[in-house]
């Protein structure tokens, strides 16, 4: 696990605007990209997150647009997945900003694109990101789903991770579709089960609450945290999740004043 556990807030982007909903269902808006990342980086964010969560269903690429203008007002990493398909695409959205990348549907569909990713940029560019469901189908009770969780594949979660791992992966994004949006907390299990397999940092999403949920997730093995309804609803700030953090004995970077 990291010495410094990261609180990172996720823009779910859809048509240029931020959206949240629950279990990956029913999007309503949320507010425009820029302008919450911008707030996010005030409050102290390490990192920010943006999925393009209807690039791969829609068939478009990721909105660089909205990516250039966002890392022109943040100056802290920027994840960007969404519509990756390859390392064309990469190279051009770390040229409009982008720090690292987020690959999901596209490595499924064709998983040599992950050594191609990590060969040319390096693992520390490249994010699997997995929307994962419970399913008695699979070894692990997880599989892996595509299209923003639309559709269930035949993988087995854990395997599937492992693969991208040795493939080049330098960070695993594990975004529990069963809890995402729920505020129930995250899905300790599955945290738990990625970190005891995985070499690399792994980031807990989906089903954050209230600024308790967060340490859990890190006690179970998270390297970082992931939220995003708790953020845009402004119900919690990166400030007060630190704080939680902080009174359980968990080190985290200081929120800038």
């Amino acid at each position: 696990m990291s010495l410094v556990c990261r609180v990172i807030p996720c823009l779910d982007v859809a048509g240029g605007r931020v959206v949240k909903g629950v279990n990956f269902q029913n999007l309503r808006d949320m507010g425009d990209p820029v302008e919450l990342a911008r707030e996010y980086f005030r409050q102290g964010a390490d990192e920010i997150t943006f999925l393009d969560v209807t690039a791969t269903v829609d068939e478009r690429a990721t909105t660089y647009d909205v990516v250039r203008r966002t890392a022109e007002e943040v100056f802290i990493p920027l994840t960007v997945g969404g519509g990756v398909r390859s390392a064309d695409d990469v190279a051009r959205l770390l040229s409009v900003g982008a720090d690292k990348i987020g690959v999901n549907s596209a490595a499924i569909a064709r998983p040599p694109l992950l050594d191609e990713i990590a060969d040319r940029f390096g693992a520390q560019v490249l994010v699997l990101s997995l929307d994962v469901k419970r399913s008695p189908r699979t070894d692990s009770g997880f599989v892996v789903t595509t299209h923003g969780g639309r559709t269930e594949t035949d993988l087995d979660a854990l395997a599937w991770a492992r693969e991208a791992i040795d493939r080049g992966a330098g960070e695993l994004l594990v975004n529990s579709i069963d809890a995402d949006g729920t505020k129930q907390g995250f899905d300790l299990e599955l945290v738990a089960l990625m970190r005891e397999l995985s070499s690399v940092p792994v980031i807990a999403s989906g089903g954050a609450g209230s600024a308790e949920d967060f340490a859990p997730a890190i006690a179970a093995g998270a390297d970082a945290v992931l939220a995003a309804s708790v953020f845009h609803s402004g119900q919690l700030t990166v400030g007060d999740v630190k704080a939680a953090m902080t009174a359980e004995g968990i080190a985290v970077r200081e929120v800038r004043s």
